[in-house]
């Protein structure tokens, strides 16, 4: 009988390959927003851990990407971002708990689903890029390719372009490599140049902390949201991320865990992705982490680094968790010792594999409908092209219409 958790190479490697959509709004969200550090790694570990238990198969866990991007773009407080959270989680739980999220899903053309993908997909692979040529947002605030590496350039080539390239080429030739998994070899050798070539600001003081035992005392501080953040975070945060959860973190996300998984993914419906996101919202709301979700593209990096059971939630979830009880405030300086182009390609390899969903589109019209949701995509968000997706798939079906 074979097990619904596997405890390998495989798994490991697996579970860190959403490292490079997680990794960096984390950070952000602590430098920028003020979320504590110790409360987002908890609450990201547990709904690893938790979620992966009750579903039985990997699942994804990721920070809402509109809400991120948007909060770190503007510099929103941590009391607004938290109570987006709780909105959002509160939308989340009623259209579960209602079931009504089944019939908004069972209207949604299968084009679309795969228009989301497609588009994510290619997001995904753009912000890779940007991490390894050193252009993301994230980059161009510390103005350095590579921020926490004293090592910028290897003669006229940039180090990250360097890095990127060598670590593209070995993750081709390990992908389906089960003694030497890609994305663990990938990790586990940016770390070591980060150990050898790294500022190792602040890993001192978070070695200290480790010495001097376990002090959780004050550690997450909890602060109630007023009125006013409520009011702030509906409009400019839960409004716009509404479309994208439903389109990506739903019904693309349990499409392709259906696809991934067949008859062991039965759990994994509308209903159940919704509910689950909501409770993880208010646990992360109460430990001052932020807004997470689940989605396709994690579930794409996951199970194309080799992830097959819920083992890897187990891993990833319980990496999390420890470092937050034995690092806590301090623990962002050791993620600072992975360099921001192995992330990018993560992402690269994550977001291909994402796209490439699309490959059983047989049909012209539904082919025009996720390449034009991708156009969308590119020049507004996935938001909208959930939106305009929708009309575009119904109106294209009466025969009148030609592509």
């Amino acid at each position: 009988m074979e097990t619904n958790y596997k405890f390998n190479r495989m798994e490991m490697a697996g579970s860190l390959g959403d490292l490079g959509t997680l990794l960096p709004i984390a950070i952000g969200m602590s430098l920028v927003n003020g979320l504590n550090p110790m409360g987002i790694f908890l609450s990201v570990g547990l709904f690893y851990i938790l979620s992966g238990i009750y579903f039985k198969i990997t699942v994804p866990v990721q920070p809402m990407k509109v809400i991120g991007a948007y909060a770190i773009a503007t510099g929103m407080t941590a009391s607004q971002v938290s109570a987006s959270g709780l909105l959002v989680g509160c939308f989340l739980l009623l259209l579960g708990a209602t079931n009504a999220i089944t019939v908004v899903g069972k209207y949604v053309p299968k084009s679309v689903v795969r228009g989301v993908q497609l588009s994510t997909g290619v997001l995904l692979m753009a912000q890779g890029v940007r991490f390894i040529i050193g252009t993301s947002k994230f980059q161009l605030v510390r103005q350095a390719m590579e921020p926490y590496l004293t090592l910028q350039a290897i003669g006229p080539v940039p180090i990250g372009i360097l890095i990127g390239i060598i670590g593209g080429i070995l993750t081709l030739l390990l992908l389906e490599n089960k003694r030497f998994p890609a994305g663990l070899f990938i990790v586990s050798g940016g770390i070591v140049f980060g150990i050898l070539f790294g500022t190792h600001d602040g890993i001192q003081e978070a070695f200290h902390q480790l010495m001097g035992g376990l002090n959780l005392t004050g550690s997450l501080d909890f602060t109630f949201p007023t009125s006013a953040d409520f009011t702030f975070a509906l409009l400019a945060l839960v409004l716009p991320q509404i479309p994208m959860t439903l389109g990506n973190a739903v019904i693309a996300y349990a499409d392709l865990s259906q696809e991934y998984f067949h008859e062991k993914s039965t759990k994994i419906t509308y209903k159940t992705a919704c509910i689950s996101m909501a409770l993880a919202n208010f646990m992360s709301f109460f430990l001052g982490g932020m807004p997470l979700c689940h989605g396709a593209g994690g579930l794409a990096a996951h199970y194309r680094f080799g992830a097959r059971t819920a083992g890897s939630n187990i891993i990833i979830g319980s990496i999390f968790v420890l470092f937050a009880i034995l690092f806590g405030p301090h623990l962002l300086s050791l993620l600072y010792l992975i360099p921001m182009a192995v992330l990018g390609v993560l992402l690269l390899f994550a977001g291909s594999q994402l796209s490439l969903t699309i490959i059983d589109i047989k049909e012209r019209k539904d082919l025009f409908v996720a390449l034009l949701m991708l156009g969308i995509t590119l020049a507004s968000n996935l938001a909208a092209a959930f939106i305009a997706g929708i009309g575009i798939a119904y109106a294209i079906k009466s025969n009148k219409l030609n592509v």
